[in-house]
Formats: C-alpha cells, structure tokens, sequence
C-alpha cells in the first residue's frame, strides 16, 4: 500500500512547477518557490482579564489545524493594558509538511467560500515574499461546532515561501489555488 501524500502537494510537484518554471524561465527545480510553512496566529488581548479564553482559543485552534497550538506570552509589562511579562497572551501553530498543504486544501475549498460575501482575499505582501490573510471568525471552518462557541476569534494565517520577491510568491499562492480578488492569470 502507498504511504498517502496531500492531493495540492502531488499538485504542485506535477502542475505547479513546471507552470512556475514556465512563467519565470528557471533553469533548475531548485529555483522554484515553495511553501515552507503555513503559521496561524491568535492574539488575544481579552485574555488579560478572563483566563479562559486562552484555553478555548488553543482547544479551538487545536481542532481547526490538526496540532497542538502553544501559548504565545507577554514579552514586556505595559502598565496601561493590565499587562504583565509572561502572561499568555495569545496561540499559534506552525504548521509543515503534509498537515500544512492539508491545511491550505481545507481553507481553499471549505472554509473561504464560507465567509460572508466573500469576494477574494486581498493581494498586499511583506516585501520578502511572505503573506498574511487575516480572518475575522473561526466560525468558517467546519470543526467547529457553532453551538458550543463563547466568543468569536479572529486570527492571522501566515504563509511563509521560499520566493525572492513578491511577484513570485502571488504567483505561487494563485497556483495553489488561493482566491486573490484580481487573480492576473497568465
């Protein structure tokens, strides 16, 4: 029996590289960017005054990526926020591998078509071919059960690739299939 490999992971070593390759007249594979790790961030800024939150937060993101989340804490004490060093203050995954092209196939197919009008994601990269999506609920992706929800969470999913500009990073994450608002298909 054949060990199972992610449906966009055979995608892109069959369809998106030579497409790439094409688009940009690299020489080698090698050249070719990739997805090097997908991070998915919550920044809690209630959980200064309810503790709770923090944990209903992991638990949640915990389901939604398929690993465990770990709390992020407080690296200095602002006095204006109640905030001390070493206080949770929010969690995050990193996500490689299989679990993070699994992750981009639920997001790209389940969770985004269920947002609220949705019309694409924006295209605004950092400048070193990273992007960032910022959604506003947890409640588009199907693991969670909306009956059982407190409050609603936003949360920050990073894509970090091994691109050298941003032009190539686009072009990457639309070949992946991720829904820009002005896709610029060639």
């Amino acid at each position: 029996m054949a060990a199972y490999v992610p449906t966009l992971k055979t995608n892109y070593k069959e369809q998106i590289v030579p497409a790439l390759m094409k688009e940009f007249g690299y020489k080698s594979i090698m050249q070719v960017p990739r997805l090097q790790k997908i991070v998915v961030n919550q920044g809690m800024g209630q959980a200064v005054a309810d503790k709770k939150l923090i944990e209903i937060a992991a638990e949640e993101l915990s389901v939604i990526t398929g690993q465990k989340a770990v709390l992020t804490r407080s690296r200095k004490d602002i006095s204006n926020f109640k905030l001390r060093k070493g206080m949770p203050i929010g969690v995050m995954v990193t996500l490689r591998s299989d679990r993070m092209y699994e992750f981009l196939e639920r997001l790209i197919a389940v969770a985004l078509p269920r947002i609220r009008d949705f019309k694409g994601i924006n295209e605004k990269f950092d400048g070193r071919g990273n992007y960032t999506l910022g959604i506003a609920e947890q409640i588009i992706f199907p693991e969670i059960d909306i009956d059982k929800i407190t409050k609603i969470f936003g949360m920050e999913i990073t894509f970090v690739t091994s691109a050298a500009t941003d032009e190539e990073a686009y072009a990457l994450l639309r070949e992946f299939g991720l829904p820009f608002k002005n896709a610029k298909k060639n």
